[in-house]
């Protein structure tokens, strides 16, 4: 007798989620599929701040399915929201693990077991280890549109369309689509808005109100 097929598209995130734990791997490809577009807005303000794009969306979808395996629909939280903030978890636990690599000071005699065994007693030591980067500082931030409005500032009227379609998490060709020009035009708009960036540092350092 032939097993009955699932339409998993059918299924809302929790009937997904329930499938996932029993080992449905199709289930799991199907409830992270949906979420995917989420990885992309949570990661994307990360890139323009000087993060690559492709290591933060990959730590955004560990994230995702971080969150498929430890979500309990019991809690009283939409899978959505429980979603999100696993991803920005795991960006940001990202970002503070390349920033300890990449600003520890190598000729130093303490060592990361050292720090990690009593991370609060050599602060005053290292005041550049501990200072939070311009990506952590975006990614703090609780809206795309405060995001939206430090970059707008110093924007031409096309980047700002294109930097608002990108943090909605639009791909190049959709956003090209929507706004009639080349994949090209998008790319090199999306360029000039991180080189911006980096030109003005202060952009990346707003502090939430």
């Amino acid at each position: 007798m032939c097993e009955k097929m699932i339409d998993y598209a059918s299924l809302n995130d929790t009937e997904l989620q329930r499938l996932a734990l029993t080992g449905d791997r199709e289930a799991e490809e199907s409830l992270a599929g949906r979420y995917l577009r989420l990885v992309r807005v949570c990661a994307r303000p990360l890139f323009l701040a000087g993060g690559d794009s492709e290591d933060l969306i990959q730590e955004g979808t560990f994230g995702l399915l971080s969150a498929i395996r430890q979500y309990n629909p019991d809690s009283g939280t939409a899978f959505r929201t429980f979603a999100e903030r696993c991803i920005r978890m795991r960006l940001l636990s990202a970002i503070k693990s390349a920033s300890r690599l990449k600003h520890f000071p190598l000729n130093d005699g303490l060592s990361l077991e050292q720090l990690s065994e009593d991370p609060g007693a050599h602060l005053s030591a290292f005041p550049e280890f501990f200072r939070r980067s311009p990506e952590e500082l975006v990614l703090e931030r609780e809206s795309k549109e405060e995001l939206y409005a430090a970059f707008s500032k110093c924007l031409s009227r096309f980047e700002v369309s294109v930097l608002d379609l990108y943090l909605d998490g639009l791909s190049y060709r959709e956003i090209a689509d929507r706004l009639g020009k080349s994949t090209k035009s998008v790319d090199n708009a999306v360029q000039r808005i991180r080189r911006k960036l980096a030109r003005n540092p202060n952009l990346g350092d707003i502090s939430k109100s």
